[in-house]
């Protein structure tokens, strides 16, 4: 219990820590793009919309993707769940919504910007500016949302008790993360290839554990109805 607790934990830290490196990445975004929008000098944009590119593949992709990978293991393989409660349900769809955001129209708008101001011309779009300022904002609501709790629980709530996940799925899901950032490394773009593994076990064990309470609970009840009818030695 002890080891399954500090490996939970640590995952929980790694969650926090590479949270807030999104969101500080995504104020670097915003920095760089925001000097690039305002200078009337080609280099300056060309300097600008360059290293904002470079910012988003090497750091705040890596980031971004652990995040939401400890995030989602955090719900899957914990008692939490995805769709108990609406602070995290709201959580859930905010960091959906910025993946799909950031990895099918921000990267590629950041590629296109750099081309752009490479050709002299202006750059980058308004919603670019936009868009890494709203990423930066959500960030900053999930962690208050972590942090406050509010809301009840939804509709769908059950009222048992869904037990953990084992500390192997802890431990793993410490150290996919970290395989990943060095995977990309060496292959020079983000690539969440131990992560979305680890992911895809914890969600295939969920349905498991909680087949497996109603049985855990009416054993329990059956042994201590048993306890009870023995008579007491005198």
């Amino acid at each position: 219990m002890a080891s399954s607790q500090r490996w939970r934990q640590g995952l929980v830290w790694l969650h926090v820590v590479t949270s807030v490196g999104w969101m500080a990445q995504a104020l670097v975004l915003f920095t760089l793009l925001s000097v690039s929008y305002r200078s009337a000098e080609a280099e300056v944009r060309v300097s600008a919309t360059t290293m904002a590119h470079v910012v988003d593949t090497t750091l705040l992709a890596p980031a971004a993707n652990a995040a939401a990978f400890t995030g989602f293991v955090l719900a899957a393989a914990t008692p939490w769940g995805f769709f108990r409660n609406w602070w995290v349900l709201v959580k859930f769809g905010i960091t959906v919504v910025q993946l799909y955001a950031g990895i099918f129209i921000l990267s590629k708008s950041l590629q296109a910007s750099v081309v752009s101001a490479e050709a002299g011309h202006p750059t980058p779009p308004g919603l670019q500016l936009v868009g890494t300022g709203l990423m930066a904002s959500a960030i900053a609501f999930q962690a208050w949302l972590s942090v406050a709790k509010p809301w009840r629980r939804t509709p769908w709530a059950s009222t048992r008790k869904i037990p953990a996940a084992s500390t192997r799925v802890f431990a793993a899901a410490v150290f996919a993360p970290l395989a990943d950032i060095a995977l990309g490394l060496v292959l020079g773009v983000p690539a969440p290839l131990f992560e979305l593994i680890v992911l895809a076990v914890v969600l295939g064990l969920r349905p498991r554990r909680i087949a497996a309470q109603p049985r855990t609970a009416a054993v329990a009840s059956r042994s201590s109805e048993a306890r009870s009818a023995v008579p007491e030695r005198p």
